[in-house]
């Protein structure tokens, strides 16, 4: 029931805002989301820049030369601290802008610490005071750093046959952002670091307990899930009862719309 509606509350709140002045926006799909402690979470933005203003009757043109993003701070300008600034050689590399200069303003934050519960709010600066703006909205990232990552299966099934598919999926009730993680078999690491794993034409070998945890937190270590080989050549998943199959196809498109949604700005 959390998984739903934490789903649900995601594509509500893609409904784009568009603050500022007739011809300079900036826009958050979304303006809140929540993050796991060591994860990755990223925040698409995209903004459109006065071009020119009227000075005396003559239209003056208007280039931006600067871009940030500032944390918890309403207009993110002066010398307010800044978490990227494209005008420094000192930005603290877990934040990465994937933006640029024109429309696409994307900031992503790695290696999530509990000092990322805030606010950040993009700010573009031109060439002339006239095109300086900030969107006061911004996007309120709330750090979780109790949340157990869970495994889900893509199976409803208890009981599969050797030589069947099943997807194990490292989920997160708290984030729909793409885990970077590490998949264990009976405490062993697994080469696959995504937050899927495949399972094909099963056999005895697949047997075994699988786990997976967040790379840059092991205290996320999920329960174990069990798959087993019975007599008959049939494998039983159990420890942690299976979700409808429904809510995984859901949990894949909300993770698919996400990566989406980044692979889109970052080719604006």
């Amino acid at each position: 029931a959390e998984l739903w509606t934490r789903t649900k509350c995601l594509f509500l709140s893609l409904n784009p805002l568009f603050p500022g002045a007739v011809g300079q926006t900036v826009i958050y799909p979304f303006t809140s989301t929540c993050a796991v402690r060591g994860s990755t979470v990223t925040l698409p933005c995209t903004f459109t820049p006065l071009k020119s203003f009227s000075d005396g009757g003559r239209e003056v043109p208007l280039k931006i030369v600067r871009v940030r993003w500032c944390q918890n701070h309403e207009i993110c300008q002066g010398s307010t601290p800044s978490v990227f600034d494209s005008n420094s050689t000192n930005n603290d590399p877990r934040y990465q802008y994937l933006g640029d200069m024109k429309t696409n303003c994307t900031l992503q934050i790695r290696d999530v610490q509990q000092g990322d519960s805030a606010t950040f709010r993009f700010r573009m600066e031109a060439d002339h005071p006239e095109g300086h703006f900030t969107n006061t909205t911004g996007v309120t990232v709330r750090v979780d750093d109790s949340t157990k990552i869970i495994i889900i299966s893509s199976s409803d099934d208890k009981k599969l046959s050797r030589g069947e598919t099943v997807t194990l999926l490292c989920a997160s009730v708290c984030t729909f952002h793409q885990l970077e993680v590490t998949w264990f078999k009976d405490g062993h690491g697994l080469s696959e670091t995504g937050p899927s794993l495949h399972l094909y034409s099963l056999t005895a070998e697949d047997s075994g307990n699988y786990t997976c945890a967040l790379k840059k937190n092991m205290k996320t270590l999920s329960e174990p899930y069990s798959l087993q080989e019975e007599a008959g050549g049939l494998f039983t998943g159990g420890n942690l009862p299976p979700i409808p199959g429904v809510v995984f196809v859901v949990l894949l498109a909300v993770i698919a719309l996400i990566l989406f949604i980044i692979k889109r700005y970052k080719s604006v």
